[in-house]
């Protein structure tokens, strides 16, 4: 659904509202239901609204400055750039949950409700070890199916897309500026390729420059749309430890990478893992912690058909009730049952490639369908 020029003429008033934040849009919202009722409201109804003072109520009632807005629309449309409300069903549903979520996105590329997102961060002075393992790990996360989220920074940032993108995964860079202003300016070769196969977004109006208030703000985006946050490599007072406290209080999985213990770049790593995050040695560890969250996300798959009876099951296999699934999916559900099959025994018997098998199986997981067994095998959920 595309959000109608008049209509984003109201979501974006509310953006140049002087004293009106992100949690006072919320609240006007929950009162009025749509941006143009609060332009319309009496001015003691705007100051009954939680949050919402006699000053902040008069600049809404008096507000003024629509030759912005609509110069805002223009440029939008030049880019071109979507402007996402949180009331686009393709919005981040987990972001709507965060304390102070925000209100609009401008998005370069795609975002999908079912995507299931990781985020990768660390430093942006990272060790030749820091960024190999956060290819690695983007790649395996990928192939798993899963999104990876990051900041687009110098260093680790810029590995976690390039993992992501190396294997034709999809990933989501979230910028500190107008998503029109991109930094670094060595990366706006990157923020292209990300389009393409995932989305570039910020929560900044276009032109807003790369300010360092701007950065923490990001990184509660980042951490708040995940399911979890792997902090790669970071110093003691690196920005990275910001994200991870953040995603603590959002309540989302927070997993470190150890380093050395006289590496400069693994100090805050290794800190956060004394401090119980979970230590990361392969992608297995990360996706063995987000499944069982995975299962009852927010962002989760639409709900499957009614389970229909089986019809006469091949020999070997046990008359379970069989799912409604289609595709690659189904194709694999086809070739389960209740004896574990391995990984290459399903690319050599469904004739699909490995990129296609892994994320069909953790789709399938993620839905109760199947589930894990020693040496990493697959049998159908009883």
């Amino acid at each position: 659904m595309t959000q109608q020029p008049e209509d984003l003429k109201y979501w974006l008033a509310l953006r140049y509202v002087e004293g009106l934040g992100n949690i006072g849009v919320r609240n006007l919202l929950q009162g009025f239901g749509a941006p143009e009722r609060i332009f319309r409201a009496p001015l003691n109804m705007l100051e009954a609204t939680p949050g919402i003072g006699s000053k902040t109520a008069r600049n809404i009632r008096e507000f003024n400055h629509w030759e912005r807005v609509a110069a805002e629309l223009e440029r939008a449309r030049e880019l071109p750039t979507t402007i996402m409300t949180c009331q686009d069903p393709r919005f981040p549903r987990r972001l709507l949950f965060i304390y102070d979520p925000p209100f609009l996105l401008y998005v370069h590329g795609e975002l999908r409700p079912d995507d299931v997102n990781v985020a990768l961060v660390g430093s942006r002075k990272a060790s030749a070890y820091g960024k190999y393992t956060t290819e690695r790990l983007s790649r395996e996360l990928s192939l798993h199916g899963i999104t990876v989220v990051s900041g687009m920074a110098r260093g680790i940032d810029t590995a976690a897309h390039r993992g992501a993108l190396a294997v034709k995964g999809r990933t989501i860079a979230v910028l500190g500026s107008g998503i029109d202003v991109i930094y670094p300016p060595e990366n706006e070769w990157l923020a292209r390729e990300i389009a393409q196969s995932g989305a570039v977004v910020s929560e900044f109006p276009l032109g807003t420059p790369p300010n360092a208030p701007n950065f923490p703000a990001r990184n509660r985006i980042i951490s708040g749309m995940s399911l979890g946050v792997v902090v790669v490599e970071a110093s003691e007072k690196s920005g990275s430890l910001i994200t991870a406290r953040i995603a603590l209080e959002q309540g989302r999985e927070v997993f470190a990478v150890p380093g050395g213990i006289d590496a400069a770049g693994s100090r805050g790593t290794n800190r956060l893992i004394k401090e119980g995050a979970k230590l990361v040695e392969n992608v297995q560890d990360i996706l063995d912690e987000i499944k069982p969250q995975a299962s009852f996300s927010l962002d989760a798959p639409e709900e499957i058909a009614p389970l229909t009876p089986a019809a006469s099951a091949p020999s070997g296999r046990a008359s379970l009730p069989r799912p409604v699934v289609s595709g690659k999916e189904g194709l694999l559900i086809d070739h389960l049952s209740t004896q574990p099959r391995s990984v290459d025994d399903l690319i050599a018997a469904t004739g699909l490639a490995a990129s296609e098998v892994l994320p069909a199986l953790l789709q399938l997981e993620l839905r109760g369908l199947i589930r894990q067994t020693l040496g990493n095998k697959y049998v159908l959920q009883e």
